[in-house]
């Protein structure tokens, strides 16, 4: 395939680009004229392109004559710029690639969520109803980052209506790392693990979840969490679930050191299981 990589400079792009190459397909790597390594010689089956994301005419210049779609350009987080700027930026950009896409024919997209959709880290009261986290808990987004995330799938439900030829995958990553992090015992680290739910995404493991997600059997548009199977912390699960979320019902299977996020769907959907 031809595969277009908005984003595709960036940290996590970086590792899908890099798989996609190791699998033989061509891609199409978009971002900013200003990105890491543009002016680097690309490798064999690597094509440069510079857009803006948001300026539409651009974007579907630049994703003109591609097969299937990662959208990755966005702010990963709040803070990074004015609340108005990451939030709006984030949203455009997501459109703009589905748009695109359906404007040019390209029918199997793949975009980049977060964990943070149904709100959480970035909230001033982290809200979960039951644990583990899965697809049908509901949302809870305050800050801008979490709302953009929430309203890119919004988007991608409404263009899966629309379109009833697009394939449509929205992966809910959580703090991409190239290794496992490791909780820092400081109290401002502790809380702010409690607030992620001790979680994270292996690089490796996020850029094989999107090249799957880019050929896995289903239409119309799909969530998934794309989340580690295990916590951060030594403390078992259960264990932190009484210390930190002592109001919060269990309702599946937390023993051990359990990821407080179920994954089950990747795995059924895409064939996608995290690197232990």
């Amino acid at each position: 395939m031809r595969i277009a990589v908005t984003g595709g400079a960036g940290h996590v792009g970086r590792s899908v680009v890099a798989h996609a190459l190791a699998e033989g397909h061509t891609v199409v790597e978009i971002d900013r004229p200003s990105a890491p390594h543009a002016d680097t010689d690309p490798p064999a089956g690597l094509v440069r392109r510079s857009a803006d994301v948001t300026d539409y005419p651009e974007l579907l210049r630049a994703l003109d004559g591609c097969d299937a779609l990662v959208h990755l350009a966005a702010y990963p987080k709040p803070g990074d710029e004015r609340d108005h700027v990451v939030h709006n930026l984030n949203v455009t950009a997501s459109y703009n690639a589905l748009r695109a896409a359906a404007e040019l024919g390209i029918s199997r997209l793949c975009l980049a969520s977060s964990v943070n959709a149904v709100g959480g880290a970035y909230s001033r009261r982290p809200r979960y109803d039951y644990f583990p986290v899965d697809e049908r808990h509901p949302g809870y987004g305050e800050d801008p980052y979490s709302l953009s995330k929430w309203i890119g799938e919004v988007q991608a439900d409404g263009f899966a209506r629309r379109y009833d030829h697009l394939s449509i995958a929205s992966l809910r990553l959580h703090a991409v790392r190239p290794t496992r992090p490791v909780v820092r015992p400081e109290a401002r680290y502790a809380d702010l693990a409690a607030r992620e739910l001790w979680g994270y995404t292996l690089a490796r493991s996020a850029a094989r979840a999107f090249l799957l997600a880019l050929t896995a059997d289903f239409s119309g548009h799909e969530v998934c969490y794309v989340v580690a199977p295990r916590t951060t912390s030594g403390i078992p699960s259960e264990e932190l679930c009484r210390r930190h979320y002592p109001d919060v019902p269990i309702r599946g299977d937390l023993g051990g050191n359990r990821g407080f996020f179920d994954c089950a769907k990747a795995e059924r959907l895409l064939g996608w299981r995290h690197d232990e």
